[in-house]
């Protein structure tokens, strides 16, 4: 199956060319071409993505990018043309809608064009499926298999700038949501904190880099931060207090240098990752043997300390193996979109003759599709 897959849903326009085999548990994967421009720089000095200007980004870099990609693409494989690609992808939401709207006008005027089907995809089905890849030892080179099948039912920790949930994905296009945050988003909270701290856009590196100076610097933290819902009787989360409790202790303290900066790095990122683990042992004790893996993904899953927390958990729980994306696929890309695609596809070849106009939905649920 050749798929181009676009994704737009927030401040990364991104687009890919994948040839896809095999079975969905563990695929022959190869990506023929992918191009990808993060807005990052553009977005710093708002201290978050600004939709407007993420809107007329995209709508300015989706034209050079499909070339570049459909470029690689020819190079890697000589026989491709659009007339022999099966299906266009494109993600539908969640996400911002202006940015999602940019992306599905875009992959609709090349489904007319080209005479393809256009496939909507929800964007955090793309991180759950983004684990299917994975590199080989040669970082050059473009087949990429994972090790092992996804084996299936699994627990999903879905946790990136917009999104911190705990889903139970029963199997393949199967889910149920046990838990999500109640306000901020994890991912929100690192950047919110970064800037708290006189730190650049995106947060997230910035926190990990300088919590990990403290810890190299000292064996104990010197600052505590509380635990919001660590203890609570369900699977939900909340990161607002505890962004507020960053706040009022930086008013109090009225430290400004490096060493300040470093410290409260890495209390803010121990609470954060805590609950983060503590929440996902209690969905695995739950659901008991009801899951053979751990999938952790989505932006914050490329965090060093959360994974360093996550292998430590599994160790308790040695029936289960543990899948996270490679650092590419962590952060918003085309590929995943491509993947979440073949999944579907697989399961549900019919939905290629749907000829239903497609709807960017920015606060898109995760559904199943599947019984």
């Amino acid at each position: 199956m050749r798929i181009l897959a676009i994704e737009t849903s927030c401040d990364e326009t991104a687009v890919a060319v994948l040839q896809i085999s095999g079975p969905i548990e563990k695929p022959d994967i190869k990506v023929l071409g992918n191009a990808l421009l993060s807005q990052a720089k553009l977005h710093e000095k708002y201290g978050g993505v600004y939709p407007n200007l993420a809107k007329r980004e995209h709508e300015k870099n989706l034209p050079p990018l499909l070339e570049q990609a459909l470029k690689e693409a020819v190079t890697n494989d000589r026989q491709l043309t659009t007339d022999n690609l099966d299906l266009i992808a494109v993600t539908a939401g969640p996400g911002l809608e202006p940015a999602l709207w940019t992306g599905i006008t875009f992959a609709e005027r090349l489904g007319e064009k080209w005479n393809k089907p256009v496939i909507p995809i929800d964007h955090m089905e793309g991180h759950i499926y983004s684990v299917l890849y994975r590199t080989e030892s040669n970082p050059k080179s473009e087949i990429l298999n994972p090790k092992s099948a996804l084996k299936m039912p699994a627990l999903a920790l879905l946790v990136s700038g917009g999104h911190t949930e705990l889903v139970h994905v029963k199997d393949f296009g199967n889910y149920e949501i046990m838990g999500r945050t109640r306000d901020d988003a994890v991912g929100e909270a690192f950047d919110k904190v970064a800037r708290m701290l006189g730190l650049p856009y995106p947060g997230g590196p910035e926190i990990s880099r300088l919590a990990e100076k403290s810890r190299n610097r000292s064996g104990e933290d010197t600052i505590r931060l509380p635990r919001p819902m660590l203890h609570s009787k369900n699977l939900d989360f909340s990161y607002s207090g505890l962004k507020t409790a960053v706040l009022y202790r930086i008013k109090a303290e009225k430290k400004t240098n490096n060493q300040f900066k470093e410290d409260m790095a890495r209390a803010f990122e121990e609470a954060a990752v805590e609950v983060l683990i503590e929440k996902t042992r209690l969905a695995l004790i739950e659901l008991e043997n009801k899951v053979k893996t751990l999938i952790v993904a989505g932006g914050v899953a490329a965090n060093v300390y959360l994974a360093q927390e996550l292998h430590k958990l599994t160790r308790e729980f040695p029936e289960i193996s543990l899948r996270i994306p490679t650092k590419l696929l962590s952060t918003d890309n085309a590929i995943m979109i491509g993947l979440a695609a073949f999944v579907k596809v697989s399961c549900q070849p019919e939905i290629i003759k749907q000829e239903a106009p497609l709807e960017a939905s920015g606060n898109l649920s995760l559904v199943s599709w599947k019984k």
